[in-house]
């Protein structure tokens, strides 16, 4: 049984309650959030900048939509609609619509961006459940549902994408990523060309939970050092390259919408009894 919990305070899940048991992170100690959605952009842009039409813009990591008062248009359902503030730091006008539904077992995050523009948009979406686990202690694993033998893994260099790939077996052995206390020493790990559409959080006796990221291109994992929690992250897009020149337009993976499109994606995190 799923008890949820959401506020209007950037859309984002307060609980998540799967049996009785509390599976997400307190939103305390280590990091001050639980489940932020990442709009307009995913991560860090370089210099905290970036050029759109010739102009510059600063905002800050994983954009703004998090640190933002969505309308609360039903139970677990918000709208974040453009406006003077956010026109300062992304010239597009747009609808971001928020929902959860319920399951049995499991919760369906839904997204849905709307151009309400004369213009083209483009943009970056996604998601940073950070899920209960003390990974540290070596017994926990993630495990893809496809043997992942065309995966790229990508690390960080001051919150900038690496240019050069990972050597995959640092971190994947077939499907599985085994995680430890230095696991991210060097930030976020980033998985590409992925074949899986599920992830598993694992112990050597039971299944956690999954991720279903369907059509998501990318999927981040991160935790701070020694934190009690693992964050299982689907996105489109990814932060800039650490040689990016600042275009925003040259982005890898940005979402496109024509004047009146919609764009809608949707993962969902499963529980196992």
């Amino acid at each position: 049984m799923i008890e949820l919990v959401t506020k209007k305070e950037g859309a984002e899940i307060v609980s998540l309650k799967f049996n009785g048991i509390e599976r997400m992170h307190d939103g305390k100690e280590y990091w001050n959030r639980i489940s932020p959605v990442l709009f307009p952009i995913v991560g860090r842009l370089k210099d905290d900048k970036t050029i759109i039409e010739d102009k510059t813009y600063k905002m800050g990591q994983h954009g703004f939509a998090r640190d933002m008062v969505f309308e609360e248009i039903g139970e677990h359902s918000y709208v974040l609609k453009y406006n003077t503030e956010t026109l300062k730091k992304y010239p597009y006008k747009f609808e971001l619509y928020i929902s959860y539904e319920i399951f049995d077992k499991e919760v369906r995050v839904k997204y849905r961006v709307k151009n309400v523009d004369d213009k083209m948009i483009e943009f970056g979406l996604g998601a940073h459940p950070a899920f209960k686990c003390e990974y540290s202690t070596g017994k926990y694993r993630l495990e893809f549902e496809s043997t992942e033998d065309e995966i790229e893994v990508y690390q960080l260099d001051g919150g900038l994408v690496k240019t050069e790939k990972e050597n995959v077996r640092k971190f994947v052995r077939e499907n599985r990523v085994f995680l430890n206390e230095n696991t991210f020493d060097n930030d976020a790990i980033i998985f590409d060309k992925l074949k899986s559409d599920r992830i598993y959080l694992k112990t050597e006796t039971k299944t956690v939970l999954a991720v279903n990221f369907k059509d998501f291109p990318y999927l981040g994992v991160w935790s701070k050092k020694g934190a009690p929690f693992i964050c299982i992250e689907p996105w489109f897009s990814t932060a800039d390259k650490v040689d990016s020149n600042g275009h925003f337009e040259e982005k890898d993976n940005l979402i496109e919408l024509k004047p009146n499109q919609e764009f809608k994606a949707e993962f969902d995190i499963e529980f196992f009894d």
